[in-house]
């Protein structure tokens, strides 16, 4: 009896006239627009401005492209240079091949100019995309079912990839095997909503939300790497990204552990995003200021920021209304 499997596109590219509209590329514009989505939501949500997330987005996206490219190439450097190899393959980044641990520490590093320029705190920033950037992965890795690639060991369970391809050597490949897109994609959105829970149960700040969702992603890759039978580099018994998600999984947990000894809860309001107030201002709708004695407040009663009616009621104010 034929078991059932989950089929693969017979092409990942349709074209419109001699333009090649390509499913992996597509996949990533999906992720980066819910990745965007999701975070403005998170930042408004705590009290930041509704484009913030959008214009540091422009520095972070082509960044983080650049550097999965860069650590995909080097860590993978047999697929592109050597006898019979054409190093301009390495430009070809719609046929597949983006490495995250480059995506997440060169998209940093433009997260950081872009909050450098709207002037807010890097790790706030990352707090609130960090489920997004989740399901950004989650949508990213359909791509690789549309090329076909980075499945994992043979299987007869009922949700085995059927694999049909042609391989640059010229090799046939044909059966069922692990889809560990799907594994990946199933973990991205696991983590997603381990983030959203926990950030609202515990509210983590200061970076621990990404810390969390660093964490929680690296333990899913892990295993999901010892399942896949693409070429890859191996040492002592293992392959690179594991070794690689052992480290950032350890990283993570001991940032976890002391920024949220040294700096619990979460950043103010008011602290995380200056320009929030002049958005609100230019479209009318300035936002109220923190109640007198708050964590938020500017100052203790009268002081600037009190409105005429706040400042009617404190004491020591005059009042139109006996005490």
């Amino acid at each position: 009896m034929d078991i059932a499997y989950i089929p693969s596109p017979s092409r990942g590219v349709l074209y419109l006239g001699p333009v090649p509209l390509r499913a992996y590329a597509f996949c990533i514009i999906i992720g980066v627009v819910v990745a965007v989505w999701l975070g403005s939501k998170r930042w408004v949500a705590r009290g930041g401005g509704k484009h913030t997330v959008g214009d540091i987005a422009v520095w972070a996206v082509p960044f983080g492209l650049v550097g999965g490219r860069l650590y995909h190439v080097i860590t993978d450097n047999q697929l592109y240079f050597g006898d019979g190899k054409n190093p301009w393959n390495a430009f070809k980044i719609w046929e597949g091949g983006l490495g995250i641990w480059g995506a997440i520490a060169l998209g940093a590093v433009g997260a950081w100019i872009g909050c450098r320029r709207r002037g807010v705190p890097l790790p706030a920033y990352a707090d609130a995309i960090a489920p997004g950037i989740a399901l950004a992965q989650a949508c990213g890795r359909w791509g690789n079912w549309f090329n076909q690639e980075l499945y994992g060991k043979p299987t007869t369970l009922p949700w085995g990839l059927e694999i049909d391809k042609t391989l640059p050597d010229g090799t046939v490949v044909t059966g069922t095997y692990h889809p560990t897109f799907l594994y990946e994609s199933l973990w991205c959105v696991g983590v997603a909503l381990l983030v959203i829970w926990a950030d609202r149960r515990f509210t983590l700040g200061h970076g621990r939300a990404f810390a969390l969702y660093v964490a929680a992603y690296t333990v899913g890759r892990f295993w999901i790497e010892y399942l896949r039978i693409d070429e890859a580099h191996h040492i002592m018994g293992l392959r690179l990204n594991d070794w690689t998600s052992i480290l950032v999984f350890a990283g993570a947990v001991a940032y976890l552990v002391i920024v949220g000894n040294k700096r619990p809860g979460r950043e103010a309001p008011d602290s995380i995003d200056p320009a929030a107030r002049a958005e609100a201002e230019s479209a009318g709708a300035a936002p109220e200021p923190a109640p007198a004695g708050s964590e938020d407040s500017d100052g203790p009663a009268g002081t600037p920021g009190d409105t005429p009616a706040d400042a009617a009621h404190k004491p020591g104010k005059s009042s139109d209304h006996p005490s």
